[in-house]
């Protein structure tokens, strides 16, 4: 009967095919849908997910551009790197946990893990092509929301390489259109990372030569207060400076994918910098003395990278940490002992976000110690009023706790001064009170409507605030 009624029995079990799976359940694939309003939504996923697998073709050394053209809401993707094997073609972009990245050297360093990424676009696409050259012949494959249309293979005088054009599909992104400020961005970022790749949208140009240093060239433009410090190795990438601003500015990388969350070699990175601060001077500065200011790029290159989801915003790879930070720190260390110069500059820069900190912080003890002197002297002029109203002498442990026993001796008295310490404190909602001042509750109730603030006032006055509604 239950089971009846609940409308669960066995008719309710479900078991989707994997290309229904990633149109039923998308944000599982590619994070937010949306129209292309904001960068994180799901039409920049697509285009990612496609060059993603361009860039793993130049990390291996092969395909040194990438032609992207972008029109009325269609994308065409094509990189001359080696190309799909043509007997693999279709399964690679239409069968789930299909793909060349598991295991072997054929991909040491993939941005791509679980052969999902062009899958999911294929699906999730009202129409899809996907067609690879090797050697002089051909393999294409047509597809409309991930179910193949038709194929078609032969002879070509194509370079190697893979060609994906693909519209997403209008059903599951209504009124979508990309903006070409987000596609740049990102362009540049892949651009910075992969140094001497080159990057066409619309035939215009994206190529850096100088990688992470170019990128915090242009971030800091003018404002950086001492010559970049970049180091490169076969996995570890890195660039440093700062500026006189506050905060801290940061971008990371692994694998050629750009982890806007961070993760844990961005933690590795930043420890490495205090490290190397602390050991060069000799001194224990704090995270903040060292960062504020700070804009720094890190990239690296590891196998089998562990991300929080799929669309890879985050690593989570525990094992980087000590191999990035002592990188890092070996590599800063080395450049400040040889340039003097810069290392004055850095170390003055240190010491002055040190000092700027400890002088908030005795202002905040400061600020504090006044406010609570204020209060003390708010509550003593509270209790001396008191005393003359009701000619007594009080204590205020006495006055606090038996207050409700002159409500009915001067309520008018007692109005105006629960009226006034509610003002003085921007007051707030009365506070429900089980105790003796229920039944006095319409004694103040006319007086102010507290009850749409949020609670300021500290928990000692908490019992002379009459409860409402009882």
């Amino acid at each position: 009967m239950a089971e009846a009624a609940n409308g669960y029995d066995s008719s309710s079990i479900k078991t989707l095919s994997p290309l229904m799976h990633i149109r039923h359940r998308p944000g599982m694939y590619i994070g937010r849908l949306g129209d292309g309003s904001h960068p994180d939504d799901g039409i920049y996923v697509l285009v990612k997910e496609i060059i993603d697998n361009c860039i793993d073709e130049f990390t291996m050394g092969v395909g040194k551009r990438i032609d992207i053209t972008l029109d009325a809401g269609s994308v065409t993707v094509r990189d001359y790197g080696r190309g799909i094997p043509l007997d693999k073609v279709v399964a690679c972009v239409s069968e789930m946990n299909t793909g060349g990245k598991y295991e072997g050297d054929a991909f040491a360093y993939s941005i791509g893990l679980n052969g999902v990424g062009t899958k999911a676009v294929n699906a999730l696409s009202e129409k899809f092509t996907v067609r690879s050259t090797r050697d002089g012949r051909f393999h294409e494959a047509r597809f409309e929301r991930g179910v193949l249309q038709g194929e078609e293979e032969g002879e070509t005088a194509e370079r190697n390489g893979t060609y994906v054009a693909f519209t997403p599909d209008g059903e599951l992104f209504p009124g979508y259109a990309f903006k070409s400020e987000y596609l740049e961005k990102r362009l540049w970022m892949y651009a910075y990372l992969n140094s001497g790749l080159s990057i066409y949208l619309n035939g215009q140009l994206y190529l850096s030569r100088r990688g992470l240093e170019d990128l915090l060239e242009t971030e800091t433009g003018e404002d950086k207060i001492y010559p970049i410090i970049a180091r490169k190795t076969p996995t570890v990438e890195f660039a440093l400076t700062h500026s006189d601003n506050y905060g801290e500015t940061t971008y990371s990388f692994v694998n050629g994918q750009y982890t806007n969350d961070g993760g844990t070699h961005l933690s590795a990175f930043k420890e490495g910098v205090l490290k190397a601060i602390n050991e060069f001077s000799g001194k224990s500065f704090k995270a903040d003395d060292v960062r504020d200011g700070m804009a720094g790029a890190i990239a690296i290159k590891l196998r089998d990278p562990i991300f929080e989801s799929q669309t890879k915003n985050k690593l989570g790879n525990t094992d980087v940490r000590g191999p990035v930070v002592a990188a890092v720190r070996d590599a800063i260390v080395d450049f400040l002992h040889k340039n003097k110069e810069v290392a004055e500059v850095v170390m003055d820069k240190v010491t002055r976000n040190e000092q700027m900190h400890r002088q908030i912080q005795a202002m905040k003890k400061k600020g504090q110690a006044a406010a609570v002197k204020s209060k003390l002297r708010f509550l003593q002029a509270v209790l001396d009023t008191a005393q003359v109203v009701f000619k007594k002498q009080l204590s205020l442990l006495y006055l606090i706790s038996n207050l409700h026993l002159y409500f009915g001796n001067s309520p008018i008295v007692l109005n105006i001064y629960l009226y006034r310490l509610l003002r003085f404190y921007h007051a707030c909602e009365p506070v429900q009170h089980s105790g003796i001042f229920s039944k006095k509750s319409a004694d103040l109730s006319h007086i102010c409507n507290f009850t749409r603030s949020r609670c300021r006032i500290p928990i000692i006055f908490f019992i002379v605030i009459p409860a409402t509604g009882t």
